[in-house]
């Protein structure tokens, strides 16, 4: 069983960054891949990123590449999500979720376990 806490979500305007975390509970942190999913009002839950077990391979949604950027401290157990150059249309709650398998999902689907969420809200 693996419990996630998401924080460091707020209030920011438009250009601005946010750099949201997730800690997790337990010692098998670094077995898991970790994705960052987001989920607007009226709108289906999107994947933006996601990182392998070891940290080696990440992915990125079309709307977040070269603005986001996913990274992880197995030590701490804590994945991070940079967020530069946000816009309006970022605004959603931001989910981190973690999956024990060996291939790195981006289907919200093939996730195992989820955090409770973090408000993101980009003004313009």
């Amino acid at each position: 069983q693996v419990q996630l806490v998401e924080s460091g979500g707020g209030l920011v305007q438009a250009g601005g960054s946010l750099r949201l975390s997730c800690t997790a509970s337990g010692r098998t942190f670094s077995r898991y891949a970790m994705g960052w999913f987001r989920q607007a009002p009226g709108k289906e839950r999107e994947f933006v990123t996601a990182i392998s077990w070891s940290g080696r391979n990440t992915y990125y949604g079309d709307s977040v590449k070269g603005r986001f950027t996913i990274s992880r401290d197995n030590a701490k157990n804590t994945v991070y999500l940079q967020m530069n150059s946000l816009k309006p249309d970022d605004t959603a709650i931001y989910y981190c979720a973690a999956d024990q398998g060996v291939v790195t999902p981006i289907s919200y689907t093939m996730y195992d376990y989820w955090g409770q969420g973090t408000q993101v809200t980009v003004s313009s």
